[in-house]
């Protein structure tokens, strides 16, 4: 449940922070008075978009904190998910909005994203308000509900027929891609052959292309290979210039080393050493020499191993950067190529396989189609009867489930709530005939039936009362009463009747101070209740009759919900 709400700079708001009760928790005051600021507080710390216009004035941020107190194994779970760490069942989110649109998210101490926000916030609070009673009016809308309202059959039977319909989608979506019209598919195949051709005709091996540079680049610089070769030979073997060579000079230290070695053993080493690399050079020399001769360069050598190269680059840039991408390139065309010539079979097979699968997705939808429609009676029948303690026992509804021949993620079922508001009257169309009041009674009768069946611990009702009055007030009372039984309930109303129910009743005003307007929210105590309701009965000016008929109503809403308990 929500335990806390605090919030900074939003709209109207400086600072209030609200202490929730268990069970229904009313909010009322004048039109204008912030009530709707109050839920869009609570709306941007469960992850709903906030628009920085609602900053209150000459403020750099609003904040909005939430504390819960968890009891939701569902939600626990989610917060494990994510690594995010719950003691003694404390759940706090914060989330801030600065004027340059930076947001800042915490949960529990912990920065995350706004997509985990919403996704938790989902869990957290279910929001009920004139919107979404209008979205009770769509068909996706309507066709969640018979799947909330049905047991698990529902979702495992979804499973199987989603895991039948993606594969159905992919196949379907691969034959469409293979099509091709037959002006396309002949000018594929020539460009098929002519390409293998001309790849073929090359006669490619792996590492050719590496090989020809190593031995191009060797070629074209044939005469600065065999000048450099011949230096180095000369200076290590013959010496230059009237110089010693290096071998020589080397070898005349060898014998000083030797004869100074019978002097002092510990130039013996040294000797060794020179003597190892003495010979070294010597190997050295005879295969700079060798090397210098080995090249043998020939122009016609030259201009074909450039030729080829030459011939390998234009294949290089249409076919892939190396050869062993051309290669494959090769096996890739093969491959296309003997499909376009076995189009036609492949096609059919294509179409075989996709026949086989829509008859596999068919059945699933039919099975998931059954179970809806059980589920779906069954949903239509509780409707009734709540619409009836609603003062709407002359009212029908039904609902119509008819499968269509198009498969979709939802199966292939169309839903259409059809309803009449009083005897003799042709049902029609939810959407075509139904009035803001009959609306409100009948998206509270499904917030009745289905609240007992999800995992949603707070429940919000903004004005759900629209257009409502009289006996039917009071049986709304009533009915938002009995949901606070097992949910804590958050409602805005206008009407007193539902006031009188409260657990604990919150009033919303504005206060001008230093030309600045603030909201400011109160809880009441007994005798502020009975002043409360009989404003809302009475309007401003209300008299002592109005005082007694709302202590009157207090009393009797006390006992009404000390009969809900025991029902």
């Amino acid at each position: 449940m929500l335990k806390t709400l605090s919030i900074w700079n939003f709209a109207l708001i400086e600072h209030v922070q609200i202490d929730f009760n268990k069970g229904l928790n009313i909010l009322t005051g004048e039109t204008g008075a912030g009530k709707s600021i109050l839920l869009g507080a609570l709306g941007m710390v469960i992850g709903r978009r906030t628009n920085i216009d609602v900053i209150r004035s000459n403020c750099e941020y609003m904040r909005v904190e939430a504390v819960f107190t968890l009891d939701n194994d569902v939600v626990k779970n989610f917060l494990t998910e994510y690594n995010i760490l719950v003691e003694d069942d404390i759940l706090i989110i914060t989330r801030q909005i600065n004027t340059n649109g930076k947001n800042s998210v915490q949960i529990n101490n912990c920065h995350t994203t706004m997509a985990i926000l919403r996704q938790l916030g989902e869990l957290l609070v279910d929001i009920h308000g004139q919107h979404a009673n209008q979205a009770l009016l769509k068909p996706l809308k309507q066709l969640s509900l018979i799947d909330t309202y049905g047991d698990n059959k529902i979702l495992e039977q979804k499973q199987k027929y989603l895991k039948e319909y993606y594969q159905w989608l992919q196949l379907k979506q691969k034959l469409a891609d293979n099509k091709i019209n037959t002006q396309e598919m002949a000018q594929r195949l020539d460009m098929l052959k002519w390409q293998i051709n001309e790849i073929e005709n090359a006669k490619l091996t792996l590492g050719e292309d590496e090989k020809l540079e190593s031995e191009i680049k060797i070629l074209a610089n044939a005469e600065k290979i065999s000048l450099l070769t011949q230096d180095a030979y000369n200076l290590l073997y013959e010496g230059e210039n009237g110089k010693f060579s290096v071998l020589s000079s080397l070898s005349q230290v060898r014998k000083d080393l030797e004869n100074l070695s019978q002097y002092d053993e510990n130039m013996a080493k040294v000797h060794q050493i020179l003597d190892e690399a003495y010979f070294q050079i010597q190997d050295s020399a005879d295969e700079i020499r060798n090397y210098g001769e080995s090249i043998d360069y020939s122009p016609q050598k030259l201009d074909m191993m450039q030729s080829r190269m030459n011939d390998i680059d234009k294949l290089r840039k249409k076919y892939g950067d190396t050869i062993e991408d051309i290669l494959n390139y090769l096996t890739k065309a093969k491959d296309e190529l003997t499909y376009i010539e076995n189009y036609d079979d492949n096609i059919a097979k294509l179409e075989q396989e996709l026949s086989l699968l829509s008859e596999k997705v068919h059945q699933e939808a039919v099975a998931l189609h059954e179970i809806r429609y059980e589920s779906a009676k069954a949903l239509e029948c509780a409707i009734m009867n709540e619409l009836t303690s609603l003062s709407m026992a002359d009212a029908k509804l039904v609902i119509n489930l008819n499968m269509n021949d198009n498969f979709t993620e939802n199966g292939a079922d169309e839903v259409e709530i059809l309803f009449s508001a009083n005897l003799g009257e042709d049902l029609k169309s939810l959407q075509k005939i139904v009035s803001g009041g009959e609306l409100s009674r009948i998206a509270l009768a499904l917030k009745t039936i289905t609240a007992q069946k999800d995992d949603i611990d707070l429940m919000v009702f903004d004005e759900v009362d629209t257009g409502v009055g009289g006996k039917t007030a009071q049986m709304m009372a009533e009915k938002i009463a009995r949901i606070s039984l097992y949910r804590q309930v958050i409602c805005i109303t206008h009407l007193p009747q539902i006031a009188a129910m409260a657990d604990a009743h919150f009033y919303i005003k504005k206060e001008t101070k230093d030309n600045k307007t603030f909201t400011i929210i109160d809880e009441l105590d007994y005798d502020a209740k009975i002043a409360e309701i009989a404003r809302m009965s009475s309007g401003i000016n209300f008299t002592q009759a109005s005082l007694d008929n709302a202590q009157e109503m207090l009393a009797n809403a006390k006992k009404r919900k000390e009969a809900l308990i025991f029902f």
